[in-house]
């Protein structure tokens, strides 16, 4: 068994890692020049008291609890895998709740859970290629989300000049310490109530268009590589297509 392995399946192990992750982050955020593009998005929203879906891709993870303001109220859709895990004990050193399960595994409940929080005023994270990818292609599931609640997606991500992209499916981008960072918000994404099918898929393109743009926007603005979304997958014949992934 590896190390890593190790962690993920022991309680104490993943509280220690957690707690290392948690240094290492608040690290990164100390000595590094960080600014925030877009501002005014998610300013709108919390100065009329409206709770939102923040979305950002699974690669970008890292960083985002740092531009989460510690007084407004979050909670993190987070897988159930063992890795979520150590995800969830390590965003709750940052003030973040977490719901486990994913828009696509154990998605009842999970579900009955997010839009009691939002109902409650509380903000939703949520990740829409994970827990597996592919990497950068939105799922169904946060445009679903929206709709039942009524309440908007805002894409968001951030970028770090100095830099270690790993080779894991999401392609996980690990800042290093004193670089030049940069979280970058786009603009709020509306789904109808009433939409069918046709408007979901539409909207799914929409995150999915608006995540990557703000991805690319933000890599650039730190000067390094735009880092590419998988191949798109096609939906069979016959496939609703905003659950396909």
């Amino acid at each position: 068994m590896t190390f890593v392995k190790r962690i993920v399946r022991s309680g104490a192990l993943q509280g220690a890692a957690s707690a290392l992750a948690a240094l290492y982050i608040r690290l990164v955020h100390a000595t590094g020049r960080w600014r925030v593009v877009g501002a005014e998005a998610p300013e709108a929203l919390w100065r009329d008291g409206a709770p939102f879906i923040v979305a950002f891709w699974h690669g970008r993870i890292l960083m985002m609890p740092c531009g989460w303001p510690r007084d407004k109220p979050i909670k993190m859709l987070i897988s159930q895998h063992r890795d979520g895990q150590l995800i969830a004990r390590t965003v709750r050193r940052f003030g973040i709740a977490s719901i486990a399960g994913s828009t696509s595994h154990g998605g009842s409940t999970a579900l009955r859970a997010i839009l009691r929080a939002l109902k409650a005023g509380q903000c939703i994270g949520v990740t829409p290629d994970g827990p597996r990818g592919p990497r950068m292609r939105a799922a169904g599931g946060a445009v679903d989300i929206a709709r039942l609640s009524g309440v908007p997606i805002l894409p968001g991500a951030f970028a770090a000049s100095r830099r270690r992209v790993l080779g894991s499916w999401d392609r996980f981008v690990l800042a290093w310490p004193f670089s030049r960072g940069v979280f970058v918000w786009g603009a709020p994404i509306v789904v109808p109530k009433d939409a069918d099918a046709a408007a979901r898929e539409a909207a799914r393109r929409q995150l999915e268009d608006g995540l990557n743009a703000v991805t690319a926007e933000a890599d650039r603005l730190v000067g390094c590589a735009v880092i590419e979304p998988a191949p798109a997958e096609l939906p069979d014949a016959g496939t609703n297509p905003s659950e396909a992934r």
